[in-house]
């Protein structure tokens, strides 16, 4: 059964890559490397900097973990994108005022003729709750209203038109075809695309959805005025033969991209799923130090990079916010719709031309499966933010870059607002305070460090 929320308080914070980053080969680059890398020279000036200042940066965009198992530990060599490599990006879509709206298609009805294709989207073998555990999907209208605040200001607009799983050819849909080869998907218009399904691997479900058949359907109905479309189903995916699953995937030059509740479902967080350590208690140092200790021997506190404990920065708040919070088993359709929500915004990112990140712990990093996901945040880290800001400058009315991060910060910040019972939101919130703080005119509030 997944751990939840636990007597840990998080007293030190890791705020940089974990040993096991070197051990793997993860070169982070520098402070100063960082920082050229969001701006569109690829250089930034010198200037003198003081432990203070450092630090704050340090807890407010902290460093990629790097755990055992994580995508950076498997892949090390993935070279980050900065903001001037996302400017010369000749396959970058621009924003425009004409095509500026992002589209989300609403998990798919199931028609009658292919109601053999509900039980596919309950767990097969729930292993964290129990087997009847019964918890309603995220809505359409949440993960809408949630992209209206995170790419603001964009207009973010439901998919119009029949969206369902419907029979792919005459009888394929019979009492006697429970599992067939293909199902047809209809999407916003009288057309139907072959959509082929197989048998999941791993036995977590029933059966699974091909993903780029998925994504051939949105391309073929992409709205005019659209700058990016997402459709979410709550059926589990797969890309290739090799695949086990896939939470979500983006056709980034097409503009197109799927996401899957599916795996996200509470009934499917095991024991290496450590609720009281997702985001943003996935930056606990003794909790790194006890996952480091497992990988190595099993045993043993490990020293993990640099800790300082830092009270009143945007990740201490975030930490003591999301603790405060109810547990999760208080609301496990929250805690779903909270991990949706954020692959969600990282697939709607590829749209936008962002490719993975690894400056800093980031909503657009990879990730190598579940239990890495649910350690990541849903902000954009100050490389990946300098991207998205700039892409807006020609839907906004001359208000320039910054005034554009706030505006979005405010729109975030009123979004969690609503979602303080559930922790990730209500970190959220409260790193969004201090963010905002730190961008007012009257500048950033002074950081305590103590021994």
């Amino acid at each position: 059964m997944a751990s939840s929320l636990s007597t840990c308080t998080h007293v030190d914070l890791q705020t940089d890559v974990s040993s096991h980053a070197e051990e793997a080969g993860f070169p982070r680059p520098s402070l100063a490397k960082r920082k050229a890398a969001a701006t569109p020279s690829g250089r930034v000036t010198k200037s003198k900097s003081c432990l203070a200042e450092d630090v704050a940066w340090a807890h407010t965009f902290p460093g990629p973990l790097v755990l055992p198992d994580d995508a950076l530990a498997l892949d090390p060599a993935d070279p980050p994108q900065s903001l001037r490599s996302w400017i010369c990006e000749k396959e970058r879509n621009p924003i425009t005022p004409a095509r500026k709206a992002i589209y989300v298609a609403p998990t798919p009805s199931i028609a009658a003729s292919v109601s053999f294709m509900k039980p596919w989207t309950t767990p097969s073998r729930p292993l964290g709750s129990p087997a009847n555990l019964q918890v309603q999907p995220p809505k359409a209208a949440d993960i809408l209203v949630y992209l209206a605040a995170f790419y603001h200001p964009l207009p973010v607009k439901l998919l119009r038109g029949k969206v369902a799983f419907v029979p792919w050819s005459e009888g394929s849909g019979t009492s006697s075809a429970k599992k067939p080869g293909f199902v047809g998907l209809q999407l916003g218009s009288p057309s139907v695309t072959r959509i082929r399904t197989r048998a999941c691997p791993d036995g977590a479900f029933a059966r699974q959805l091909n993903l780029n058949d998925v994504l051939d359907a949105e391309i073929e109905i992409l709205p005019a005025d659209a700058y990016a479309l997402v459709l979410v189903t709550d059926h589990d995916l797969y890309e290739d033969e090799e695949d086990d699953f896939c939470c979500g995937r983006a056709f980034g030059g097409s503009r197109v991209s799927v996401v899957s509740t599916a795996r996200y479902h509470p009934a499917l967080d095991g024991d290496d799923v450590d609720r009281g350590h997702m985001w943003p208690g996935s930056h606990c140092a003794e909790y790194i130090g006890r996952v480091l200790g497992q990988a190595a021997d099993g045993g043993g506190g490990q020293k993990t990079g640099k800790e300082l404990r830092v009270r009143d920065t945007p990740l201490g708040a975030a930490v003591k916010a999301a603790l405060a919070a109810p547990a999760p088993e208080k609301d496990l359709g929250g805690l779903w719709f909270s991990r949706v929500a954020r692959t969600v915004s990282h697939e709607l990112g590829h749209c936008h031309c962002l490719d993975h990140c690894s400056y800093y712990a980031c909503v657009m990093q990879s990730t190598a499966g579940m239990v890495e996901d649910v350690r990541q945040p849903p902000y954009l880290c100050a490389v990946c933010l300098s991207k998205i800001s700039k892409a807006m400058v020609p839907v906004t009315k001359d208000i320039g870059e910054e005034q554009i991060v706030l505006d979005r910060y405010k729109a975030l910040l009123k979004f969690c607002e609503g979602w303080l019972r559930v922790a990730m939101f209500a970190g959220y919130h409260a790193w969004l305070e201090k963010r905002i703080l730190a961008l007012q005119p009257e500048g950033p509030e002074i950081i305590e460090i103590s021994d």
